[in-house]
C-alpha cells in the first residue's frame, strides 16, 4: 500500500554460512541467503534473478564493496554497501563507506562513516507539480 509496488520480497532463510574463526581471502558470488559470521576480504555479490539476503553479525567484517537486494548489518563493514532493496543497519554495525538503498532501517548505536543515498525509482511517482506563479497571474 505504502510504496510497496515493485519491490522483491525479501529471502527467508540462510543457504550458506561463514563462521565465526574462518576468513576468506577472495570475492565471493552466491544466490540465496549467505550470513557472515567470521572475517570476508573481498567483494561479496548476489547473482541470479531471485531475492538474496545477505546477514553480517554482529562478530563479522567484511572488507569490500556489497551487492546485494536485502542487507542486514550488526557487524563491521569497510567499503560501499549497494542494497537494491532494503538495508538494515542495527544497533552494532559500523560502515565505513558509501551506502546506496531503496529502502532503509536504522536502529539507534548503528555508526555508517560516508554518504548515504537513497536509489527509490519510485521517487518520481511521488512528486507533486506546482502551478508556477506565471501560469497563476495569465489565468
Amino acid at each position: 500500500m505504502f510504496g510497496n509496488k515493485g519491490t522483491t520480497k525479501p529471502q527467508n532463510r540462510i543457504d550458506s554460512l561463514i563462521g565465526m574463526g574462518t576468513t576468506v581471502e577472495g570475492n565471493i558470488q552466491f544466490s540465496g541467503g549467505l550470513r557472515i559470521d567470521g572475517r570476508v576480504h573481498g567483494s561479496v555479490v548476489a547473482t541470479g534473478d531471485q531475492p538474496s539476503m545477505l546477514v553480517i553479525s554482529e562478530q563479522a567484517e567484511v572488507v569490500g564493496e556489497i551487492r546485494v537486494n536485502h542487507v542486514i548489518v550488526n557487524g563491521s563493514v569497510n567499503g560501499p554497501i549497494y542494497a537494491s532493496e532494503t538495508l538494515d543497519l542495527q544497533s552494532k554495525a559500523h560502515v565505513s563507506g558509501d551506502v546506496h538503498y531503496r529502502r532503509l532501517e536504522i536502529q539507534g548505536g548503528a555508526v555508517v562513516q560516508g554518504m548515504m543515498v537513497c536509489d527509490a525509482e519510485t521517487q518520481s511517482e511521488k512528486v507533486v507539480k506546482l502551478k508556477t506563479q506565471s501560469s497563476d497571474a495569465s489565468s
